[in-house]
């Protein structure tokens, strides 16, 4: 899935203006956040260490939901952070562990996903969360520039968590509903009806977002 382009419609100036100069966009698959980013992919090396296949410096390193697939994020985060000059940012987005994974874990909806994440919390329901601040805050030289939940699009109505039961039915039927929303019919109480039975990837039926955004600058 697209997400760096689906995101793309959130930003403003801040974000623009941090995504120039010389950038890796690091899992962009086909989907690179600027048309002039270097990209680096599966094809390219082990995402976990970039920087033994890269020796350069970036204006900006970015990473969109990527950082979940990695075998150790903050050790993971600490090797990107190689990569960025004095001055330039990274900049990575992860998915919200409520919003997506909704109290359940390992991942309905990604079965490769190793870590969830919180921008902060004292307690998490998933024993792999990791805070973001936290991981943020504890790379030598940053200084984090935005943090923040993204939820656009998504529908509280339909949120279930730590639902333990996910029936296939009303999940193929809701999948319906999504195919009714295109074409202009919405019928939001059948929708929460089926979502009482099914947990729903709103990233995915309903366009969505359920990530939290993170930039960090290098200061000298």
């Amino acid at each position: 899935m697209n997400e760096t382009s689906k995101t793309r419609k959130l930003w403003g100036s801040l974000e623009y203006t941090i995504l120039t100069g010389k950038g890796i966009d690091i899992g962009c698959g086909n989907d690179p956040v600027t048309p002039t980013a270097r990209t680096f992919d599966v094809n390219d090396g082990d995402a976990n260490k970039v920087s033994s296949f890269i020796n350069e410096e970036f204006d900006f390193v970015y990473a969109s939901h990527c950082l979940e697939h990695m075998r150790d994020p903050q050790k993971t985060l600490l090797d990107w952070w190689k990569l960025v000059r004095v001055g330039g940012h990274l900049f990575f987005i992860v998915p919200d562990e409520d919003l997506y994974e909704q109290g359940i874990f390992p991942s309905r909806f990604n079965d490769d996903h190793k870590y969830t994440f919180t921008i902060s919390k004292a307690k998490s329901w998933s024993s792999v969360s990791i805070n973001v601040l936290d991981i943020a805050q504890s790379l030598p030289q940053g200084k984090i520039v935005n943090i923040l939940l993204q939820n656009q699009g998504y529908d509280y109505t339909l949120y279930r968590h730590q639902l333990l039961q996910s029936n296939r039915i009303a999940r193929s039927l809701f999948k319906h509903c999504m195919k009714l929303r295109k074409k202009g019919i919405y019928l939001p109480s059948v929708e929460r009806f089926l979502a009482s039975f099914t947990s729903i990837d709103q990233t995915r039926y309903c366009d969505a977002v359920a990530q939290i955004q993170c930039i960090v600058k290098k200061i000298a």
